[in-house]
């Protein structure tokens, strides 16, 4: 029964997706969808992958790691966890950054000179690249993570000049008003700008806007969103943090 509910709840999800790419004018394929598996079991997100999912975002550094490890050790699940993609879209403290860097798909938060200096010494050991967007705090909220928006273009060229192996594509944000539809969407509209500011810039394409969670990525879509981060209306309420 459980197994079934997190088919159908995937599958809405997929219908919304389609349709707020369709009201938008865009291609389906030009957004991603990631699940956002963050406190829930390795085999919930077993069960949406069988269905098709590939990309899954985690927000704690062990927890994500473990679950790989958990999945590739099962024989029912090991081919699944082959062929997943995994994003960091949780904040990481610079004494994570070796367990981060070169080990996710795409790092969707990177917000600091100070990471961006323990993820590039990381990597160079590894000989290694990682792909990594700019956190944009777009609220100004002292309380979260992320770069102030006018703080965003001296990071940028410390990265580009200083940390040549991280491969920089492009801007997320988590606005003040997450999850809360139409609200959100001048936060995103202000992140798109940001991007297409920051592509002249640098002159990098910049091709992706991770933004966008269960409640408002509607919006988000509408915005240019390239990837949008979905955990409750897939996975559930999430499970107390132990």
């Amino acid at each position: 029964m459980a197994d079934t509910l997190l088919q159908e709840r995937y599958a809405r999800v997929l219908d919304r997706l389609d349709a707020a790419c369709a009201a938008a004018g865009r291609s389906r394929q030009s957004v991603r969808l990631i699940a956002v598996s963050k406190l829930h079991p390795a085999e919930s997100l077993a069960v949406v992958a069988a269905a098709g999912q590939i990309d899954f975002g985690e927000n704690y550094v062990q927890e994500a790691l473990q679950k790989r490890l958990d999945l590739a050790a099962a024989p029912a699940t090991a081919s699944l966890c082959a062929g997943i993609r995994w994003h960091m879209i949780g904040h990481v403290q610079s004494r994570k950054a070796p367990l981060v860097a070169g080990a996710f798909s795409l790092v969707h938060t990177l917000d600091s000179r100070k990471l961006a200096e323990a993820m590039e010494r990381r990597l160079v050991e590894a000989d290694a690249r990682q792909p990594v967007l700019f956190e944009v705090n777009v609220g100004g909220e002292s309380q979260k993570s992320g770069v102030i928006s006018g703080d965003l273009p001296e990071l940028a060229d410390y990265v580009l000049e200083h940390c040549p192996h991280l491969d920089v594509q492009g801007l997320m944000c988590l606005p003040p008003v997450f999850d809360a539809g139409d609200a959100a969407r001048p936060h995103f509209a202000h992140l798109r700008k940001l991007r297409d500011t920051m592509r002249t810039r640098l002159g990098l394409p910049l091709p992706e806007l991770s933004m966008g969670m269960s409640g408002d990525f509607e919006g988000a879509v509408a915005e240019g969103a390239t990837m949008v981060r979905i955990g409750t209306d897939i996975f559930g309420p999430r499970p107390a943090r132990v």
